[in-house]
């Protein structure tokens, strides 16, 4: 079977994104599954740039170094590239329906609706505050990522 390719989604991509790729790549790795991964800003605030320094930080308390990540927008041609398009929250959602092409195969969800009794849930934006939101991030997101491996384990059998 092919790679799933799986793209996070959040506002900026430099905080919540980066922490979802981080987390999937490293439950993906530890399953054994074949993935592509990667992640998206739905706003174009800070393309071509590393991830916020509190994230490469919680990044690397997790033991995975985030610092070559570079920011970038989520484009119409994601929709026909990758399996799943998942957002951080519902503002996230909104931007990527506006984007959507309409034509494309990938599954679009927010990420937390993966995780049981999690549905409609958001990951909080850590932004403005400290390192305790990345934290919590942190666990969202991976919780996040452990559920997705489930459901790919689950389909492929």
């Amino acid at each position: 079977m092919a790679n799933t390719k799986v793209l996070f989604v959040c506002l900026g991509n430099i905080c919540r994104s980066p922490l979802a790729e981080a987390a999937f790549r490293k439950a993906a790795e530890e399953a054994g599954l074949e993935v592509e991964v990667d992640s998206a800003g739905t706003a174009d605030y800070h393309v071509g740039e590393p991830p916020d320094p509190r994230s490469i930080e919680e990044a690397q308390r997790q033991g995975i170094d985030i610092r070559a990540f570079r920011g970038r927008q989520l484009a119409a041609e994601d929709f026909h590239e990758f399996d799943f398009i998942l957002g951080m929250d519902k503002s996230n959602m909104q931007n990527i329906a506006q984007r959507d092409p309409g034509d494309g195969k990938a599954k679009v969800a927010m990420l937390l609706d993966l995780v049981p009794g999690q549905n409609g849930r958001e990951v909080g934006d850590p932004y403005y505050g400290g390192a305790d939101g990345f934290r919590q991030t942190w666990a969202e997101v991976q919780a996040g990522a452990n559920a997705l491996v489930a459901v790919l384990i689950d389909r492929n059998g």
